[in-house]
């Protein structure tokens, strides 16, 4: 079994007297992960799929609820966005018995759980999230050299649990994926009606990733006005399919200040998306491809507590472009992502000058598992 690095943080708060959140996209482990550490049976495991575990808390009280625990110290409430109201139920529980069960709650979909959770639940619970599974835990599970050998097929299928299992299934795996996390889950918690403008803006973000996204060009794209085409990227974003890399800014005039970029977490659903999961050799994408796994990675790294930001990129309007900074002040970190390791990689004047960055460093595909091992991770709470 892959051992989960969000094992390590969800340990430290068992015993705290808060409830612990797990969200994540579906299929990503969540349910596995929680079994691995609470599977005994003094474990309530409540899944809110099922409509007789939902109907528990049609009328949650206390005492209504108390004898459901006995025998129990965990409780587990698997896709609890599936429960009305479930922040407001959650928090009677919390308070009622927090002092003597650890409650767990997970959930595909932040913006259909943790928005009814944050308000109710404020200063009751730890909100963790989980990814796909990264190249440093499977460096951990079976040696950096095993992986490196792995990296090409990474970069085809990505790094979803099952995908990983059973990669000669992996095309039906990732088109399952794509069509059931995402244009059956979005477009139902989102409301979308329009599901042929959006799959054609998912498809847009596919192409474009490495490159700057203009939303007025993307809802040109997909049929969409800018209004509507930043909503949808926002649900994306919350569904845990894609994420937004702003632009680096402090000091020069002609830096660009607001531009984005936006990667998906996965580089297989991105590949499964625009249909072409062939390997790299002699893909003529795979620069942006390497750029997006290099950057996902870090960002599934940093974001399990969503404390920090993943990064930045840097670039001047009149030239001149970095693909990933992290840091602030004195202590600014810089790389160039290139899939050659041949590739010539030099860091703009200005930005030096400027920065005096403490590292400039150039990730490649022979090098790139050993420098994602030397970054460190956010700041843990």
């Amino acid at each position: 079994m892959i051992e989960r690095k969000l094992a390590e943080l969800i340990k430290e708060r068992l015993g705290t007297g808060k409830a612990i959140v797990v969200l994540g996209a579906r299929q990503v482990g969540k349910t596995t992960l929680l079994r691995s550490l609470v599977n005994g049976a003094d474990t309530l495991w409540l899944n809110a799929d099922d409509e007789s575990d939902r109907a528990l808390f049609d009328e949650v009280s206390a005492v209504g609820f108390r004898p459901y625990l006995v025998g129990h110290t965990n409780v587990v409430i698997d896709e609890a966005q599936r429960i009305p109201d479930i922040g407001v139920k959650l928090k009677i529980l919390q308070d009622a018995f927090g002092d003597e069960v650890q409650f767990f709650a997970t959930g595909s979909s932040s913006f259909d759980l943790a928005n009814k959770i944050n308000e109710p639940l404020t200063g009751r619970k730890w909100q963790l999230q989980l990814h796909p599974v990264t190249a440093l835990e499977m460096v951990a599970h079976h040696g950096l050299l095993t992986e490196q050998k792995l990296l090409d097929t990474r970069l085809r299928f990505g790094w979803y649990p099952e995908v990983i299992e059973h990669p000669e299934y992996a095309p039906e795996l990732l088109a399952e994926l794509a069509n059931d996390y995402l244009y059956k889950d979005v477009l139902r918690l989102g409301g979308i009606r329009k599901s042929a403008e959006f799959v054609k803006l998912v498809k847009a973000l596919a192409y474009q990733v490495g490159s700057e996204v203009s939303m007025s060009e993307l809802g040109e794209t997909a049929g969409l006005d800018k209004t509507t085409a930043e909503k949808y990227v926002t649900l994306l974003e919350q569904a845990y399919i894609v994420f937004r890399l702003g632009s680096y800014s402090n000091n020069l005039r002609k830096e660009l200040k607001t531009s984005t970029k936006i990667y998906f977490y996965d580089v297989g659903i991105r590949n499964a998306l625009i249909g072409d999961l062939s390997a790299p050799l002699g893909r003529s994408d795979i620069g942006h491809l390497f750029e997006n796994f290099v950057i996902a990675e870090i960002a599934k790294q940093r974001t399990a507590l969503t404390v920090e930001p993943v990064g930045y990129f840097w670039r001047l309007s009149g030239g001149g472009e970095i693909d990933f900074v992290t840091g602030s002040h004195n202590a600014i970190d810089a790389y160039e992502i290139k899939w050659n390791p041949k590739a010539k990689a030099r860091f703009p004047k200005p930005f030096l000058e400027t920065y005096h960055p403490r590292s400039t460093t150039i990730i490649h595909r022979e090098n790139a598992l050993q420098q994602l091992l030397k970054l460190p991770d956010a700041p843990r709470l």
